[in-house]
This record gives C-alpha cells, sequence and structure tokens, in this order.
C-alpha cells in the first residue's frame, strides 16, 4: 500500500520520535533500576558495618556478642522489609543467623575471598544478598558474613514503570503520529494550492505562474523554480511558434515562384530558351529551399547537443590562407580585397572545421551586405585575444544589433528584399561559436562598416 505524502510524512516523523522515546524510556528504566538496587547494596553495606561491630574475632574463631542491633525488628520477622543475617566459620559451620531465617540457610560461596552481591530467593521471595569475607588480625579469611534484604519494594517500583513505560509508549506513539498528521497537513497545505493551480495550466494558459507562499521556505523555491521553467517552456513555445511562422513565410514565397513559373509555362508553348529560363529560376529557387533546411537541421543538431568540438591548436594565418583561397572565386566576381592582419605565431584553440563555418558564414554576411568593390579586414588583438572581421558596408542601425544572431532575423525592411538570405547564417555562426567556448559579439554603426568579433580569452 502506498501512502500518501501526507501519511509518509507522519510515518518517518512518529518512528524518529518513538525511537527517541524508546530510548529515553530504557535509560530510564535503567537509571531506576541502577538506583535500586544501590540503595539495596548501601542497606546491606550498611548492615554489615553494624554486624561487625558486634562481632569478637580470636584467632581463627568468631563469636557474636549481644548488640541490640541484632534485635532489631527487621531481623526477627520475615513478612515487611526483613534483614536476615547468616555468619558462618572458615568451615562453614554456622556461628550466627537472625531469628527470622528460622531453620533456613543462605547460600553462600565458601571460597568467595571479596565483597560480593547477587540475586537469590529465600523462603519464596527475592532477596538482595551480600557475601563479605571476615579476616583476623594476620589477614587470613576465617569466615563469611551473609546480609540479605528483601527486594519486594524494589521489585513493585520496577514493576510499576515497566508497566507505566509499556502503556505510555504506544500511547505516545499515537499521539506523535496524530500531532505529526496534523502538522503535516498544515505543512503541505500549499503544496495543495500549487497541484491545484498547476492542472488548470495547459498550452493555452502557460502564462499562468503559481502563486508564492508567503514565507520563503522550500516550498517558495519550488514554486518559484516550477515558476521559472513555466516562463522558459513559454518562451521557448513562443519560439517555436515564430519559427513555424517565419519557415512558412520564407518558404511561400519561394514555393510560390515555383507555382507562378509553372502555370506561365503551362498556358502555351514556348520556344526551348524560354523553357530553360523558367526551369533555371525553379532551380534557384529549390536551391534556396534546400539551403534553408539544411540550415534548419545543423541548427536543430547544435541546439540538441549533437555536435561536440574537437579542440586542437589552430595556426590562424595559415588556416585563413587556406579559407580565402576557397572564397577566392566569390571574392573576385564582388571585386572584394581581404586584408588578413594576423602574424604567423598567433595559434588559438579551436575545431577546425566548426572555425571554418563560423567564418564562412561572417564572410558570406560581409559580401551580401558590403558593396561591390569594398574591403573586408581580418585582423588579430592580441592583447585581448580577439579576432575581428570588418567590412566597409553600410552598417546596422542600433535598434538591430540585439535580435541579430536570432533566427530568421534580418535588417531588411521587407521579406521581399533584394539581397538574398535566410537569415539563419548568422544563428548558426552563434551556436557554433557557443559550442567551442567561443564569444561572437558584433560591432556596428550606420554608414561605417560592421564588426564581428570572436572573443577566444583562455580558449587562445
Amino acid at each position: 500500500m502506498t501512502l500518501k505524502f501526507k501519511n509518509r510524512i507522519a510515518f518517518f516523523n512518529t518512528v524518529a520520535a518513538a525511537t527517541s522515546t524508546l530510548l529515553v524510556f530504557v535509560a530510564l528504566y535503567l537509571v531506576v533500576y541502577l538506583t535500586a538496587y544501590k540503595h539495596l547494596d548501601d542497606d546491606i553495606r550498611k548492615e554489615k558495618a553494624d554486624v561487625f561491630k558486634s562481632m569478637n574475632l580470636e584467632g581463627d574463631s568468631i563469636s557474636m556478642r549481644h548488640s541490640p542491633e541484632l534485635d532489631e525488628k527487621e531481623h526477627k520477622q520475615v513478612e515487611v522489609n526483613p534483614t536476615f543475617l547468616q555468619v558462618t566459620d572458615a568451615t562453614g559451620k554456622l556461628v550466627f543467623q537472625s531469628a527470622n531465617m528460622k531453620e533456613d540457610r543462605l547460600k553462600f560461596d565458601q571460597s568467595l575471598t571479596r565483597v560480593a552481591f547477587f540475586d537469590h530467593e529465600f523462603n519464596n521471595e527475592r532477596i538482595r544478598l551480600g557475601q563479605f569475607p571476615i579476616l583476623n588480625r594476620s589477614g587470613k579469611v576465617i569466615g563469611h558474613l551473609s546480609v540479605g534484604v528483601s527486594q519486594v519494594e524494589s521489585a513493585l517500583v520496577l514493576k510499576n514503570l515497566r508497566l507505566t513505560l509499556l502503556i505510555a509508549f504506544p500511547l505516545l506513539t499515537l499521539i506523535f503520529y496524530w500531532a505529526s498528521s496534523f502538522a503535516a497537513a498544515r505543512g503541505i497545505a500549499p503544496i495543495h494550492q500549487l497541484i491545484r493551480t498547476a492542472t488548470q495550466i495547459d498550452d493555452r494558459s502557460i502564462g499562468t505562474r503559481l502563486p508564492l507562499p508567503p514565507h520563503r521556505d522550500e516550498i517558495y523555491k519550488l514554486a518559484a523554480t516550477i515558476n521559472d521553467l513555466l516562463h522558459r517552456v513559454e518562451t521557448s513555445m513562443e519560439r517555436e511558434k515564430q519559427i513555424t511562422e517565419d519557415i512558412s513565410h520564407e518558404l511561400r514565397t519561394p514555393l510560390a515562384g515555383i507555382r507562378g513559373t509553372l502555370e506561365v509555362l503551362l498556358r502555351k508553348q514556348r520556344e526551348p530558351e524560354q523553357y530553360e529560363q523558367k526551369i533555371e529560376q525553379v532551380l534557384l529557387e529549390t536551391d534556396r529551399m534546400n539551403r534553408m533546411l539544411e540550415q534548419l537541421l545543423q541548427l536543430s543538431r547544435l541546439e540538441s547537443g549533437r555536435v561536440l568540438p574537437n579542440k586542437e591548436p589552430v595556426a590562424l594565418q595559415r588556416f585563413f590562407m587556406a579559407f580565402l583561397e576557397k572564397w577566392q572565386p566569390l571574392l573576385t566576381e564582388k571585386q572584394v580585397a581581404v586584408d588578413l592582419n594576423i602574424s604567423p605565431e598567433t595559434v588559438v584553440t579551436a575545431d577546425a572545421g566548426l572555425l571554418e563555418l563560423i567564418a564562412g558564414n561572417l564572410l558570406s554576411n560581409a559580401l551580401k551586405y558590403g558593396s561591390t568593390g569594398g574591403k573586408v579586414n581580418l585582423s588579430w588583438n592580441a592583447a585581448t585575444q580577439t579576432l575581428a572581421l570588418a567590412d566597409d558596408g553600410p552598417g546596422i542601425a542600433a535598434a538591430h544589433l540585439p535580435y541579430l544572431f536570432d533566427r530568421f532575423y534580418r535588417t531588411d525592411t521587407s521579406r521581399n528584399a533584394k539581397i538574398p538570405g535566410t537569415g539563419l547564417g548568422l544563428s548558426i555562426a552563434k551556436k557554433l561559436a557557443d559550442v567551442q567556448g567561443i564569444g561572437l559579439r558584433v560591432e556596428s554603426e550606420t554608414g561605417k562598416g560592421t564588426r564581428f568579433l570572436m572573443d577566444f580569452g583562455e580558449e587562445a
């Protein structure tokens, strides 16, 4: 059977309280038990002292002289708190015994040479028995004194104490459980409120937040954490919704172009050259959609954490010389010159493949928005461990800079701008930099070009 959370709290609290109570009860009983026996042993020692005062020792013989102490009431009766006295010589022969013993004898160990206390039963009555060796002046054991006192009162006290503790323990356990259940119910009441609110939250009411308890305790932290989670989920859902809308918008344009082109071709018979021209337009739109889907897939892999960088030392000058050689046809077409201001000794720690993708996206952005016949500058700042890629294009207004690395964000005023692109390149570059621990940021001002900076920091 599975217990409710409240009952589990009450159960564990009750177990802890019951265990503590049991330990206290055991300790209490032991203290009373030991105190009772110590009291009996003290009475026996006191009685022994009185008996030794009435004892004559001559050589190896023992004799008892008349003493008022030995005629006391407890030495003559058996019924109420009797005290039993017995003196024997070295051979075990009885020298003296109290009147209340009649013909019976107390148990004793004739070979005992030291004081000993033990429990004994005499005349069907439990007694505490003390045995003391009797020594003559030369230190020789010439007899033994046995003193017995009744344990009836002590046993009764211990019995009543046991009974009281045995009755009190289950009652206290029940009280502990009831009190713990009540306290647990009061304590988890805010959780029930959180549950009621949470069960009403769905995708249409994701903006709802859990009420925060008045006390800043663990439940408050739990509610605050869940609220933070809901905020992240809401942000993620809004982002995914926006992404879906953006993808739909981006795909609608090329699909509309393809459909329009095909419809035009179907209206009437045309020359082969016209068919070739229209088919080329369709292929261009198809390539654009294919690039978009590939970039979205790459972003998905990056955000899922499936891309693991293989970091190694990279000589930046040699790296960019090889990189620019691949881009030379496009640079020549755009008539863009690249100034490479990186010393041969510059080495950074990075994934060369991912770094090439970042540089490719940044350079593509510079060529796309830069002017024909312009210039791109690649430079390294050893003091700040920063790599900069700067163009002399029109620059970017300050209002756009915070959103430049967002998916599908473009600074064009219209989706139908003449500059081609999907708005995914810079977002991919940022993700590729993040997985390597490289800081990627942008500096720009309208009319003064744009600078993308990669901060390698300790990675350099």
